[in-house]
């Protein structure tokens, strides 16, 4: 096998790592954020979420999705 070949292999290894390890991190913070969200409403009771909130919230989402793009 010659360098070339062994250079192109390693370059195009990286993506299938990134989408794993991308899937891996969303899962836990989505894991994270639903635990979090059922400790309270059993606090407070069932979580209401209006449909404002859930703008404000999608809006988030994707200014963070967003920055992650720009890195």
């Amino acid at each position: 096998m010659s360098q070339q070949t062994s250079q192109i292999t390693t370059v195009e290894n990286w993506k299938p790592k990134v989408l794993i390890i991308g899937g891996v991190i969303g899962a836990v913070v989505g894991i994270t954020a639903a635990y979090l969200l059922a400790q309270r409403g059993e606090e407070e009771g069932p979580p209401e979420i209006s449909a404002g909130e859930g703008v404000k919230l999608g809006v988030l989402v994707f200014g963070l999705l967003r920055s992650i793009a720009n890195l």
